[in-house]
């Protein structure tokens, strides 16, 4: 941890109660490491100034993984085999490159589907999975499987027309019922290569099943699902809402985290779920960030009892989220 005296911190170190403990732009000193051990502040979190102006090759990174993981995606059309080798080889690495970027929200910025949605989600799922599965604490080869599987989890769309996939409105039931189809045969291409753990081949086939039943396509139930297939299910939802579709604009910040934890109690693992909105809510502190009335403040702490409505600054005024249920976090600023 020495190498880090003389660092200057970007944003506010906060310990597990939303207090700050070192205040941003902070030349870290030897009390300051002390600190950062004695509050358990986990150093991967923790992004420098210096390391702030290397946002922008991130999503230089993102780019050029989708364009790569486009071509050999589309290989699969003519020889009908997916280069599983060459995924692992150029692709995934990538992935769990960019996974390890310490400023959340600019990592979640890079991967958002815009253009080219298709295979943007597929990266962005990947990127989302494998840093769920580091919260969970998975051993590297653990991730190593999950990265893949995430990758791969919607890859039976390659057999679907892509005038259904990028249809601007409303499917029609018909229409659905084809789209649905891309979880089987996804499982049906995998299960066909060669050297692809059986738990990847699972993930495409169970990503859309949900804990009450109500999924599809066997309408598995809790037990039933493999929990590889539950973090690339949270991974999938998150990444959709977050984005730019055909039929819909990017979800606000604050809907994602109510419907994904209202989710939780029935159709998502509610322990995933947890995992993950509290680790990204508690990395707001010290951030700025859009009301759903325009106005534009400062996260200043975080309410123990909920950590979704916490204290904004707005220039002399604070603003307890808790107090004001007409107002919500509407965007949260780079």
């Amino acid at each position: 941890m020495n190498n880090l005296l003389g660092r200057t911190i970007k944003n506010d170190l906060i310990n597990t109660y939303g207090v700050t403990v070192i205040p941003a732009k902070s030349r870290l000193n030897a009390e300051h490491l002390e600190l950062i051990r004695k509050q358990k502040i986990d150093v991967s979190d923790i992004i420098f100034a210096d390391e702030a102006d290397q946002a922008p090759s991130y999503q230089k990174m993102v780019n050029g993984v989708v364009n790569s993981s486009k071509e050999l995606f589309e290989s699969y059309r003519i020889s009908r085999k997916i280069p599983l080798a060459d995924i692992r080889k150029d692709v995934i690495p990538v992935i769990q490159d960019i996974s390890r970027n310490p400023d959340i929200f600019a990592l979640f910025h890079s991967v958002q589907g815009k253009d080219d949605y298709t295979y943007q989600h597929n990266i962005g799922v990947g990127v989302l999975a494998t840093l769920i599965g580091r919260w969970l604490e998975m051993s590297e080869a653990e991730l190593s499987v999950l990265s893949l599987a995430a990758t791969l989890h919607d890859i039976g769309k390659l057999k679907i027309p892509s005038e259904l996939l990028n249809k601007p409105g409303k499917l029609t039931d018909e229409e659905f019922s084809q789209v649905k189809k891309h979880t089987v045969y996804g499982y049906e291409i995998l299960k066909e290569t060669t050297g692809a753990n059986s738990r990847i081949a699972l993930a495409a086939l169970q990503h859309h099943e949900r804990n009450d039943g109500m999924g599809y396509p066997l309408g598995l139930k809790d037990g039933q699902i493999d929990p590889y297939s539950k973090i690339v299910a949270v991974a999938d939802i998150f990444h959709a809402m977050s984005s730019k579709r055909p039929y819909h604009e990017p979800t606000p910040f604050h809907k994602i985290v109510d419907q994904m934890r209202r989710g939780s109690f029935g159709a998502l693992d509610p322990h995933i779920v947890s995992v993950f909105l509290e680790n990204i809510v508690k990395r707001t502190v010290g951030r700025e960030v859009v009301l759903t009335d325009g106005r534009v403040g400062e996260i200043v702490y975080l309410n123990p009892h909920d950590i979704e409505t916490p204290l904004i600054r707005i220039d002399d005024e604070y603003i307890d989220l808790s107090k004001r249920t007409e107002l919500n976090i509407r965007e949260i600023s780079l």
